[in-house]
C-alpha cells in the first residue's frame, strides 16, 4: 500500500506540503480516561480565548484555505476547510470529543492551527491518492448514508473504492473513518506555502508524540512535497 500525490494536484498547488503520521498498533478505545478529553478541552479553550469575536473567515489560518478552495472551484462559504470548521466550533463552545485518535488530531490542529485528518488503514482499498476528481467517485460523508460524489476538478483523497475525503480536507468518508476499533491509522496534516515546513514538522511531531504517549504503539512522521510525492505505507 502506498500514499502518492498525483501531478494533477501539484499542477495547482506546487508548493504545498503534506505531513503524514503513521500510527500502528494503537489502542483507540476511550474507556474511562480523562487525559485526552482534557487535552482537547485545553486546546479548545485556548483557541476560543484567542479568537474571541474574530472574523474566522479572515483569520490567518483560514484565509489561505479559502483561496485554495476557490482555486479548484469550491465555494468557501459552502465548503469550509477542516481548520475553519474546528476554529468555529471552538469559538462557539460546540466542540465535542469523538474518539482518542480524532481528539488528539483535533488537539494538534487547534494548537498549530493546521488542518488534520485521519483514515483507518484497515478500511483502505488499494493505494491512497491525493488528486483531483474526475467527478462521480463514490463518497458517503461521515455519519451519512447517501452518496455525495465530488465534482470534476475537486481536490480529493481517494483509494480504489472511491473518495475518502472531499474538497481536500472538508469532509471525511464514513467508510474509512477512525473508530474505537482502529489500530492502524493514516493521519495527515496539510500546509500551504504561507505556513512553511517548520510549523508543519512541529505539528506532526506533536501528534506523533501524543499518539505514542496516550495510545501506545508506534507513530512515525514523514513530510511529502513536490520532490517527494510518494510514501510506502506497508
Amino acid at each position: 500500500m502506498q500514499f502518492f500525490i498525483e501531478n494533477t494536484f501539484w499542477s495547482l498547488f506546487p508548493d504545498a506540503l503534506i505531513g503524514v503520521v503513521l500510527a500502528r498498533s494503537v489502542d483507540n478505545t476511550a474507556g474511562e480516561r480523562p487525559d485526552i478529553p482534557a487535552l482537547l478541552g485545553e486546546a479548545a479553550a485556548g483557541a476560543a480565548a484567542a479568537l474571541e469575536a474574530a472574523d474566522i473567515a479572515a483569520h490567518a489560518a483560514v484565509a489561505p484555505w479559502r483561496r485554495a478552495y476557490q482555486a479548484f472551484g469550491a465555494k468557501p462559504s459552502k465548503y469550509r476547510s477542516s481548520i475553519e470548521s474546528l476554529l468555529r466550533s471552538a469559538q462557539s463552545g460546540r466542540l465535542r470529543g469523538v474518539n482518542p485518535l480524532v481528539d488528539l488530531y483535533n488537539t494538534v490542529s487547534l494548537r498549530h492551527q493546521l488542518p488534520c485528518g485521519g483514515e483507518d488503514l484497515a478500511a483502505i482499498r488499494g493505494d491512497i491518492r491525493l488528486t483531483r476528481a474526475a467527478g462521480g467517485e463514490p463518497f458517503v460523508p461521515l455519519g451519512a448514508a447517501a452518496d455525495e460524489p465530488p465534482l470534476p476538478g475537486e481536490v480529493i483523497y481517494r483509494d480504489d473504492a472511491g473518495a475518502i475525503c472531499r474538497c481536500w480536507n472538508w469532509r471525511e468518508a464514513d467508510r474509512t473513518r477512525l473508530t474505537e476499533a482502529t489500530t492502524d491509522a493514516f493521519l495527515c496534516i496539510e500546509a500551504l506555502p504561507e505556513i512553511g515546513a517548520a510549523r508543519l514538522r512541529a505539528a506532526c511531531d506533536d501528534l506523533a508524540a501524543l499518539v505514542r504517549e496516550h495510545l501506545g504503539g508506534k507513530a512515525t512522521v514523514e513530510i511529502l512535497d513536490h520532490a517527494r510525492p510518494a510514501l510506502d505505507l506497508a
